[in-house]
């Protein structure tokens, strides 16, 4: 029975074996770019267009003097803004960047938002961003990576917070290996800054964990604006030690999340990112075990099917002797074949050119009844204006001469 070929597998590729993208597959690749390679940001500026469906979401347009955009808030969202949005609000938002599958638009999901002029710890932590970035501080060139297997982990955070509990119940739920240093320090305020510093420098003068965590639950800006300080930023840029930020919900940008070598969107997705789970190693090692024979067993029958195949390439020098013999004795009767056609063709020609002498020796001509007739000089006479009446002539026959008197010219031909 012939199998059911599925042609829109088939479809899909081009003949020279390029992908074939749908419309629905492009929108998503965008989408999926989008979303994956922009952080969250903020933007401000002016509502327009604003609707409010029948599900909840809001739709409105974000515009300022020169361009506008599409923007989304989802019921989820919009139900921890305590005012209503009107057209004509000037706001300050914060959101992703996304695409609408359906007609292939990008817009700006939003998560928060509020009024304008509540924004100027925005701009300011704008302004240092990029006062940091431009100085290269950001550069992935200096990233330090996060070791696969640390064994101890630093984390600077408060000691009496949820947060640093759920980092050591995730890590020793994973692996209780672990061993968790606490750098405390206050996280909130300006006691935090100094705080946050003298654990970072501690930690390094220490050199006692493989990873530094930088760790802090949610809030408002004002809340994390510890971690947007250019002297701590700097200071956990000084950093020997690998370093991951991991301060507020996944929608919270700081600046040290730029400077780490590593931002988790939450405290606890970093406990997870360094810890790595003992269960899943067992069970990859444990598979691994499992396949190894098969593994090597395959390798060795093909080590073997190498062999045998070089071993039918190898041939005794008495083979190889014959088979040059043959080798040669071809090529000599190919040359006695060149040569006797060489010969046979010089022959030809030969014979066709003793044909053409023969036709034009005057020998020849003269035995067919034709004589030459010289004057006294020898010169030969073959126009009569050039003979005249008592002139002596010599005649040549086949066979032999003669010689004599012309007695009469005419020149017509009366001969018939």
């Amino acid at each position: 029975m012939r199998p059911i070929l599925n042609t829109s597998i088939i479809n899909d590729f081009n003949s020279d074996g390029t992908k074939i993208f749908s419309v629905s597959e492009i929108n998503k690749l965008v989408k999926d770019l989008l979303q994956n390679n922009f952080p969250s940001i903020w933007i401000k500026g002016e509502i327009s267009n604003f609707v409010e469906a029948s599900s909840g979401h809001w739709y409105f347009t974000l515009k300022d003097n020169n361009a506008q955009v599409r923007c989304a808030m989802f019921r989820g969202r919009n139900s921890q803004v305590k005012w209503q949005p009107q057209n004509g609000d000037s706001i300050e938002a914060q959101c992703k960047i996304g695409l609408y599958e359906a007609r292939g638009e990008y817009q700006l999901n939003i998560d928060s938002l509020q009024q304008a002029g509540l924004g100027q710890l925005f701009e300011a932590f704008n302004r240092l961003k990029l006062k940091l970035e431009s100085e290269g501080l950001f550069s992935k060139a200096y990233k330090k990576p996060i070791p696969n297997f640390p064994r101890k982990i630093g984390v600077i955070t408060s000691p009496d917070g949820a947060v640093i509990k759920d980092i050591i119940t995730t890590a020793k739920r994973r692996n209780k290996s672990l061993n968790i240093i606490i750098y405390p320090t206050p996280v909130q305020g300006n006691p935090a800054i100094e705080g946050i510093i003298n654990a970072i420098k501690i930690a390094n003068k220490r050199n006692e964990v493989d990873v530094l965590i930088l760790a802090r639950g949610g809030g408002s800006i004002e809340d994390l604006w510890a971690f947007n300080d250019e002297s701590v930023a700097r200071c956990l840029s000084l950093s020997a030690i690998p370093t991951i930020s991991a301060v507020g919900h996944e929608t919270d940008v700081t600046i040290t999340d730029f400077i780490a070598d590593l931002r988790a969107p939450t405290p606890t997705a970093a406990a997870e990112i360094i810890s790595v789970d003992l269960i899943e190693i067992n069970e990859r090692l444990e598979y691994i075990k499992s396949k190894l024979p098969t593994i090597i067993q395959s390798q060795i029958n093909q080590i073997y099917q190498k062999i045998d195949y070089l071993e039918k390439r190898l041939t005794s020098p008495s083979e190889k002797i014959l088979a040059q013999k043959i080798f040669l004795g071809n090529i000599f009767k190919r040359m006695r074949m060149a040569i006797k056609s060489s010969l046979n063709k010089y022959q030809n020609k030969i014979y066709l050119s003793q044909q053409n002498l023969t036709l034009l020796n005057p020998t020849e001509i003269l035995s067919r009844g034709y004589s030459i007739v010289f004057d006294q000089n020898k010169n030969i006479i073959n126009d009569i204006e050039n003979i005249t009446v008592n002139d002596k002539v010599q005649i040549k026959f086949h066979q032999g001469n003669a010689q004599a008197n012309i007695t009469q010219t005419n020149k017509k031909d009366t001969l018939k």
